[in-house]
């Protein structure tokens, strides 16, 4: 996978937005919104609210951003067989997930993981790169 680096000044650039954003869909203080907080475990957040929150994005950078973009981009090309078995991600899967979510320590990352509990490592600063990705893909035409 090989993806444009996304710097700190263009995460920092887009984290104000997406801070309120994430407040107003969980219903708690922006300041409770810190860029590595993990949204399910730190703030409660559901499934349900991911696709609100993704909403609430895309109508605040006017970018679109398809439904399952985070699982795609971490497949890439790497075939469904190559990157799950059973719902349980690969060793190749993993690492390619490490490599997308680089935010995310090192240690959250399990052998075994089920493709379904990857969004219980999202943080803002996922989000923050999701954003960006949408614009610069937009950008890109």
């Amino acid at each position: 996978m090989t993806e444009a680096v996304i710097s700190k000044e263009e995460i920092m650039a887009v984290f104000p937005t997406v801070q309120k954003t994430v407040a107003d869909a969980l219903g708690c203080d922006v300041e409770d919104i810190e860029i590595d907080v993990s949204l399910i475990e730190g703030l409660d957040a559901e499934s349900i609210d991911f696709l609100d929150l993704i909403f609430r994005l895309e109508r605040a950078f006017k970018v679109k951003v398809p439904r399952g973009k985070i699982i795609e981009d971490v497949r890439g090309d790497m075939s469904v067989e190559d990157f799950e078995q059973n719902g349980l991600l690969t060793e190749k899967g993993l690492a390619r997930l490490r490599e997308y979510l680089s935010e995310i320590p090192d240690d959250r990352f399990k052998a075994g993981m089920r493709v379904d509990a990857i969004a219980r490592l999202y943080t803002p600063e996922t989000f923050c790169k999701l954003v960006i990705r949408a614009q610069r893909a937009q950008a890109a035409g």
